[in-house]
């Protein structure tokens, strides 16, 4: 039986420009190759694990806009059960304007739009779904008051949780320590924890304040260095793939839907890691942020190639 792996979060419509550079205050900057992709970290999330192998539901909001019957189209597409998605009357669909650097790395700027409007009311409206799930998803693109009663109720039922903390923004501690895994990137822990993370010993001090404020399992996502995975009186380095990115929009959300999704099968942690750095690696072989969602396939098949090479 495949993992089931219930999902709450953003749905967004990513705009996408290429550019040389950020513009300066003032300034115009003439971008290139204008494309929308469908996005939201929670979005990203699913159909990874869809692809993956996972059976999926999404939970969120997308507005009665131009964009949101598009946004819940492509999650069907993606094989991703979607009977919770709510086309909310009060507010438009999550937007990300996404500017992109000829190294592939790249600055986003998001209007949540309706994911603001994920309720504590949504999540008891799947409350049975949640509690027969093999794992739960979630991220801070949505209020986190609703991820913390998400989560307190998972942990109520034994559901693995595992918590995105992207993007960047202060929470309470104590909602740090609701999850069985928080993973978030170099730039979100420093915003948790007040420690910029500039190399491996920097992470690891950030790693072990985060285990102080009583974090289970902290996977943190260092991009091209790979990640970095603390618990209590264990810390591990699991090195990245060598690649060379064409876009590394939500590489992080390909990272963390794997480690669910392995996580959730049953897998050991440094396995777990592992697949997830090659989720995240092949995802930014490819423009766009659920379009790069590499299947199960090209994960094992990349991680065979390294492995025989």
């Amino acid at each position: 039986m495949p993992p089931r792996i219930v999902v709450i979060g953003s749905i967004n419509m990513d705009i996408v420009i290429h550019a040389e550079r950020l513009p300066r205050e003032g300034e115009t900057v003439i971008g290139s190759d204008l494309r929308f992709f469908p996005g939201g970290k929670g979005a990203n999330q699913a159909v990874a694990a869809a692809r993956l192998g996972a059976e999926t539901f999404m939970v969120g909001r997308v507005g009665k806009d131009s964009f949101g019957e598009p946004l819940r189209l492509g999650l069907l597409q993606n094989g991703i059960k979607c009977d919770h998605v709510i086309a909310d009357e009060n507010a438009a669909s999550g937007t990300a304007l996404i500017i992109i650097n000829p190294q592939g790395n790249n600055s986003i700027l998001v209007a949540p739009g309706a994911s603001l409007n994920v309720s504590p009311a949504d999540v008891d409206s799947v409350a049975e779904l949640i509690r027969q799930a093999d794992a739960l998803l979630m991220q801070f693109e949505i209020p986190l008051d609703t991820v913390a009663y998400a989560a307190e109720q998972a942990q109520a039922h034994g559901v693995l949780t595992i918590i995105d903390a992207g993007p960047a923004k202060k929470c309470p501690p104590d909602l740090l320590t609701k999850a069985d895994v928080l993973s978030p990137n170099e730039t979100e822990a420093e915003a948790l924890v007040g420690i910029p993370i500039t190399d491996l010993p920097s992470a690891e001090e950030a790693a072990r304040k985060f285990l102080e404020l009583g974090v289970k399992n902290l996977v943190l996502k260092l991009g091209d260095k790979g990640c970095l995975v603390a618990q209590e009186g264990y810390i591990f380095h699991c090195p990245a793939f060598r690649v060379s990115p064409v876009d590394t929009t939500a590489a992080g959300d390909a990272f963390t839907a794997a480690l669910g999704v392995e996580m959730a099968k049953g897998e050991p942690l440094e396995r777990a890691v592992r697949f997830a750095n090659a989720a995240g690696a092949l995802s930014t072989l490819k423009p766009g942020a659920q379009p790069s969602m590499p299947t199960r396939e090209a994960v094992l098949d990349f991680l065979r190639e390294r492995d025989a090479g």
